[in-house]
């Protein structure tokens, strides 16, 4: 069976270092994701340092089809000895899935990678290699859809030493407040912001060590097609809507001219939406074998704007002070029911594989000096969106009419 890997991770630095010593490095091939967690000795730039050069030499060579021995080699010849404590090496666990559900995860003085399976925490059967001196702990397993593995950093083990726990919080706690907290429905970004924003809470905000959470959520491929905006010819009409509809998955049209086009050219009707969950975001409206029909410009500006919160590097408990988005609307809320927040779960949390149809006819309304400027760069957000969802890690192509 064919398998999708979504990967997010999530970093807190320590207090009063503007630099993480964690660093997280993510490869994509056709055939496989590999990812790399180091720990860099410290905190601050030299921690830096040491994990980013760890992240890369190892994620370079293993992708490379390098073998471990050879990579633990070249990084402990490579990286800087510390003057103060003689030793010249960063943390690190690497984890690597191929297409096939095939998994090798190695973690060397990390700590061991939580592995949940039907939402129950799963124990690996690791074994211990000594490898120049060093023991790492490795293990070959098979991953299957709704599978999930966190990685992170001895951040989350120190959370909360001297204040709110005497020792920390220990590996089988944070095991078991997974084991708790993780629903089935929670993306990469959520989970490792749930772990990440436990430590800082534990932490009391001000975190005594640089902590990162990494998490792969496993899923089956769901393809969805998007179709923007009329084309720049109207005689490609029907062209456009039929390579629109034949792509298989979920099917999503934003904007209302282009929603009346396929309503012709299919002669499924249009029920107009009238609600309005959101005062400042255009209602849904609904067409027979079509996922999610909403506004256009104004509701691609705001869910992009939405899964920008989404993916923001510091979990967001306050929106108050952020900028808002076209619509208006202060922060995202998968809750809410107006059609922004729709398309963006739909496109982060459920679509795997995306394929956009840009139509690049003008909408007269773009010239009405009195709606916002945004409205004139349909074509930049679209770029926009792609470029966050391919850092998700998804498959986006987008065909222009």
């Amino acid at each position: 069976m064919p398998i999708y890997i979504e990967t997010a991770y999530e970093c807190l630095n320590k207090h009063g270092e503007e630099l993480c010593g964690d660093h997280v490095d993510i490869i994509r091939t056709p055939d496989f994701v590999l990812a790399v967690l180091a720990d860099g000795l410290g905190s601050g730039v030299k921690a830096n340092i040491l994990a980013t050069m760890t992240s890369r030499i190892i994620s370079c060579m293993m992708s490379s089809g390098a073998e471990l021995e050879e990579v633990i080699e070249t990084v402990a010849s490579t990286l800087p000895v510390c003057s103060v404590r003689g030793i010249a090496y960063s943390t690190f666990s690497i984890l690597q899935i191929y297409n096939d559900g095939k998994a090798y995860l190695a973690e060397f003085d990390n700590p061991a990678a939580v592995f949940l399976r039907k939402g129950k925490v799963t124990e690996l059967p690791r074994i211990t290699k000594q490898i120049a001196d060093k023991k790492v702990n490795e293990v070959t397993f098979t991953v299957q859809p709704g599978d999930r593995i966190v990685l992170f950093s001895d951040g989350a083990l120190h959370a909360g030493v001297g204040k709110l726990l005497n020792f920390g919080w220990q590996h089988k706690n944070i095991s078991e407040y997974l084991d708790r907290s993780v629903t089935a429905d929670m993306s990469a970004v959520k989970i490792s912001s749930l772990l990440v924003s436990a430590c800082d809470c534990l932490y009391q905000g001000t975190p005594g060590d640089d902590t990162t959470a990494l998490t792969f959520v496993v899923r089956k491929p769901i393809p969805a097609s998007v179709m923007i905006g009329p084309p720049l010819d109207p005689s490609r009409d029907e062209e456009m809507v039929h390579a629109f509809l034949k792509e298989k998955g979920k099917k999503i049209i934003c904007g209302g001219t282009t929603s009346q086009i396929v309503s012709r050219i299919t002669e499924r009707k249009i029920d107009m939406g009238v609600e309005y969950p959101d005062p400042n975001i255009p209602p849904i409206s609904h067409m027979k074998g079509i996922d999610l029909v909403t506004e256009g410009v104004i509701t691609l500006a705001t869910a992009t704007e939405y899964i920008k919160w989404n993916l923001s590097t510091h979990t967001v408990t306050s929106f108050e002070d952020t900028e808002k988005p076209v619509g208006g609307a202060t922060g995202f809320d998968e809750k809410r029911q107006d059609g922004a927040t729709a398309l963006a779960k739909l496109l982060m949390n459920e679509c795997t594989q995306i394929h956009f149809f840009v139509g690049k006819a003008s909408n007269p309304a773009y010239r009405n000096p009195n709606l916002p400027q945004e409205l004139n760069l349909k074509l930049h957000r679209i770029n926009e969106l792609k470029d966050l969802l391919v850092n998700m890690g998804k498959s986006v192509i987008i065909d222009y009419y």
